[in-house]
Formats: C-alpha cells, sequence, structure tokens
C-alpha cells in the first residue's frame, strides 16, 4: 500500500465559516543566532494556492534567495515603526500621532499587504480622508512614513504615497474664515480685561493678563513656577511647558522649539502676578497647602497641581458669555499679543525672539493678518507718500 505524502498545508475555519489553507515551513538557520527560522502562510483561499505558495518559496530556499519577512501587513510593519518612532520624539507627539493612526489610518490600510501596496490603493485613501479632514495631508504624511520604514527593510520597494495626485480637500471660503479672526484690538483687549478684573477669580485674571501681555504659550504659562518670575528685573524665564501625555496625563517638556527665553514685562502684569502670589498663598493655606516650596507652580489648580488646560477655555467662556464680547480661544492671546506688538511698530525680528519662534518665516506666515487698524494704517502711510 503505498505510503500517503505528509504536507504541511491544512484547512482551517473563519469565524464566518468560510474555509482558509495554510502551512508552515522550515527556512534554515538564522546566522545571527544560529535559531532555527519557520515561516508561515495563510488566508489562501483554495489548497491548489498554498501548494502554489508553498512550492515557490521551496524553490527560493533551495536557490538561496529566500529572505523570512518578519511583516507581511500595514499593520505588521507599523507595529514595528512605532517603537523606533517613539524615541525620536516628544511624548505628547507620540501621543497625537498615534491617535491619527488609530482613527484615520489603520482603519483604512492595517490589513493591506504591504507588498501589494500600490499608487491606486493609496490614491482612494488619500481621496477618502481630503473628503472628510481639513489637516488630510498630515494624515497622508504619517501614513507614508510606514512605507519608507518598510523600504529600508526591503518588503517593498517603492512608495506609492509619492505617486498619488493630491486632491485640494476641504476648503473654508475666504469670507468665512476671514469673518472672526481670532485676536483682539487695543480697545477689546482692554475692555475684555476689565471686565474679568471684574470677577471674583484672581487667578484666571492674572492668567490672561500674562498671556495677552507676554505673547507666551498656554502650556508654558501653566507650567511657570515662581523662580521663573524675577520682581526685581520685571523678567520672566520660559524655559519649559506642560503637555498632554501617555494615559492623559499631564508632564513638563521642554518648550516647542526646545529653547529657553527671557522677556521684559510691563510693571502692571508684574504688579499683578505679585498680588496673585499673596492671594495664592493665602488661600492654599487655608486649605493646609503650602505655596512657598522652590518649584511652586504660578498657576496650579485646587491639589496645587497642573492646572487642566481645558480649564482657561470655560473661564473664558464665562466672560464672553456674560459680557457678551467677541469670541476668541485662549491662543487667541498670544496672537492678540504679536498683533499689538506689530502694530506698535515693533521689530518683526524682536517679535519672533520674544514668541519663540524657531525661524522668523513662522512669525510671517502665522500672523500676516495684523489688526485691521495696523492694515488701515499701512494705507494712510502709502496714500500719503503717494499725494507728496
Amino acid at each position: 500500500m503505498a505510503k500517503k505524502k505528509s504536507t504541511p498545508i491544512e484547512c482551517y475555519t473563519l469565524k464566518n465559516g468560510q474555509k482558509r489553507y495554510r502551512f508552515k515551513i522550515y527556512v534554515g538557520v538564522d546566522p545571527l543566532t544560529g535559531k532555527e527560522m519557520r515561516t508561515t502562510r495563510s488566508n489562501f483561499k483554495t489548497k491548489k494556492e498554498a501548494e502554489l505558495e508553498l512550492a515557490r518559496i521551496k524553490l527560493e530556499i533551495e536557490k538561496g534567495s529566500f529572505r523570512k519577512k518578519l511583516a507581511e501587513t500595514y499593520q505588521d510593519v507599523y507595529d514595528l515603526w512605532i517603537e523606533h518612532y517613539e524615541n525620536t520624539v516628544e511624548e505628547s507627539t507620540f501621543v497625537k500621532t498615534t491617535g491619527i493612526f488609530k482613527n484615520h489610518i489603520l482603519p483604512a490600510l492595517s490589513q493591506y499587504k504591504i507588498d501589494k501596496m500600490n499608487v491606486d490603493v493609496c490614491q482612494r485613501h488619500v481621496d477618502e480622508w481630503a473628503k472628510k479632514l481639513v489637516n488630510f495631508r498630515v494624515v497622508k504624511s504619517y501614513a507614508a512614513k510606514v512605507i519608507d520604514f518598510a523600504i529600508k527593510r526591503g518588503y517593498i520597494q517603492n512608495n506609492p504615497f509619492k505617486l498619488i495626485d493630491m486632491p485640494n480637500g476641504r476648503k473654508k471660503l475666504k469670507a468665512d474664515a476671514e469673518e472672526h479672526e481670532n485676536f483682539y484690538t487695543k480697545e477689546q483687549l482692554i475692555k475684555f480685561l476689565k471686565c474679568m478684573e471684574q470677577e471674583q477669580n484672581y487667578k484666571a485674571f492674572a492668567l490672561f493678563q500674562l498671556l495677552a501681555y507676554s505673547g507666551m504659550r498656554k502650556g508654558e504659562a501653566l507650567a511657570l513656577t515662581w523662580k521663573d518670575v524675577n520682581f526685581k528685573t520685571n523678567e520672566i524665564r520660559i524655559n519649559k511647558a506642560i503637555s498632554r501625555g501617555k494615559d492623559n496625563k499631564l508632564y513638563v517638556k521642554d518648550t516647542k522649539t526646545g529653547d529657553s527665553r527671557v522677556i521684559k514685562m510691563d510693571a502692571r502684569s508684574i504688579s499683578i502676578l505679585s498680588e496673585w502670589k499673596k492671594l495664592q498663598k493665602k488661600e492654599y493655606f487655608a486649605v493646609g497647602i503650602n505655596t512657598t516650596q522652590p518649584k511652586q507652580l504660578v498657576f496650579s489648580n485646587e491639589d496645587n497641581d497642573f492646572l487642566q488646560p481645558t480649564k482657561t477655555r470655560k473661564w473664558l467662556e464665562y466672560i464672553l458669555n456674560k459680557y457678551d464680547l467677541p469670541k476668541i480661544t485662549t491662543h487667541g492671546f498670544r496672537h492678540t499679543h504679536c498683533s499689538l506688538l506689530l502694530e506698535a511698530g515693533v521689530n518683526i525680528k524682536e517679535v519672533q525672539d520674544r514668541l519663540g519662534h524657531s525661524d522668523i518665516q513662522t512669525t510671517m506666515n502665522i500672523y500676516a493678518h495684523v489688526s485691521k487698524k495696523a492694515k488701515e494704517e499701512a494705507l494712510n502711510k502709502f496714500d500719503s507718500f503717494m499725494s507728496v
């Protein structure tokens, strides 16, 4: 009786009841570790497909051209890439990046075979992102990083994301975009701060006074300690910021550019901070908290820990609604400070240094829309010059 030929191919059943075929085969010894290596192939719809793939791999092994793949799908490559990526960026950036992959990229691409991805596949998904997302270019850029990682490891030869035609995406009409600009005029800022000062929340008033008169980022302001404030020279040292990391926890990191800076402050803002320091000591002492510690935060929560960044929005919305003031975000006070500096005639390089931008182009690009008054004065100067 003829002996039945053995085969590594086996049949298995999916949850939906469909049959699939797979196999595992010995492919040699790893020259680095000396351990035996095996590779697995699965999800074949017919036994014949599995047999053809098995025969192909055996032929490559005989020729010495077989190279075991550590990653077959986009998800596999992403899992390898994200480990390396985590070591190259700030914790907050890592959290934002994983969120982009979780919400947009992996649901679309995770199951694709990495070596089968082509320009048509990538084009289709970029077009879909463009219809739904304003920042779809960022999503596409991150998706492409995983393919670049795969290229370096020999899983695919070229990056199909580089060959797609970028769609225009969702655009706001210019009229809508300019309907409300996120900064205050001089008069609006003065009115806002007067309204804020009338409330029984001196901490919030001191914070918004600081934001409006320093131009610092919210995360930088919430990371300030009293050691950073020099009441003798009216200077503030900005060398850190708070950000949200893993498990939604707040932590201290470097400033956005990684550089520290010292800025001069006006006498009134320093006086308001001094008054808040006294009130803080009194209020917190009443509940058993000592605020004279070396690393005492200028703005802290009820437990004397980091103030949640969302708190400023609640304070702000309360004032805007109560006094029927123009809508603005917390970050808008940084815009306000910049536009008023430019309106006052401060050199753009000095504005760049004060706001902590890494290059002057950032200052010019983001704040090209100075206040309406400054635009009118520019026209008046031109008109006056031409009339001479």
